[in-house]
């Protein structure tokens, strides 16, 4: 199906652009969000009758689009979920988890101008890119851990798991005594030598 946009579409076109899509994506996306018209003799003259009004009303969109992405341009999110020893969130953390903590931080910011191709399922730091505006796209860092001061640490540079797993390797060390019987422990072992040298 041919079609005439509306407003600029990624991987399609621009604002007047004449263009051939499926038929599904034209009747269930373009068509019903205004994105674009079914293109025909009619449509192409109400187009171009009105396409000044069309580019200025982009237009405007665009400017207070540019204006909230000054506001949330890199800025860091920091969400605290529970995830067990390995880093694996026991809840992934969705679009409208990201929508709620951008309101929380007082960012109004529409379900579907946030671009998370799959739901994030570990701990650590993310780049999630939203669309303000066809034309207008800011980065958002996520920083997802399990504690406050583990936020910082990730913030600063740090790698929390290779962090955990370098202080577990370094932990408790049991004393050895090669002379042993087996299965004794360090303790018997030392009360019986102090028993010997008595």
């Amino acid at each position: 199906m041919e079609v005439i946009l509306l407003e600029r579409v990624e991987k399609l076109g621009a604002i007047g652009d004449v263009v051939k899509v499926k038929d599904g994506f034209a009747r269930n996306y373009l068509l019903p969000n205004k994105k674009a018209l079914r293109s025909n003799a009619a449509n192409r003259k109400v187009f171009e009758t009105n396409r000044e009004r069309i580019v200025a009303e982009n237009a405007a969109r665009r400017a207070e689009a540019e204006t909230e992405a000054k506001t949330i341009d890199g800025i860091t999110i920091t969400m605290i979920r529970q995830s067990s020893n390995t880093g694996q969130l026991y809840g992934s953390v969705a679009v409208r988890d990201l929508v709620e903590a951008l309101a929380a931080d007082g960012h109004k910011v529409a379900k579907n101008a946030i671009v998370l191709n799959k739901p994030i399922k570990a701990i650590g730091i993310y780049d999630v890119k939203v669309t303000l505006h066809a034309e207008v796209a800011v980065t958002v860092k996520v920083n997802i851990a399990r504690s406050p001061e583990e936020a910082e640490m990730q913030a600063s540079g740090v790698n929390v798991m290779e962090a955990m797993f370098e202080k577990d390797e370094a932990g408790f060390v049991e004393d050895y005594d090669p002379n042993a019987e087996p299965g004794a422990t360090a303790e018997v072992q030392s009360s019986e030598s102090e028993g010997d040298a008595a």
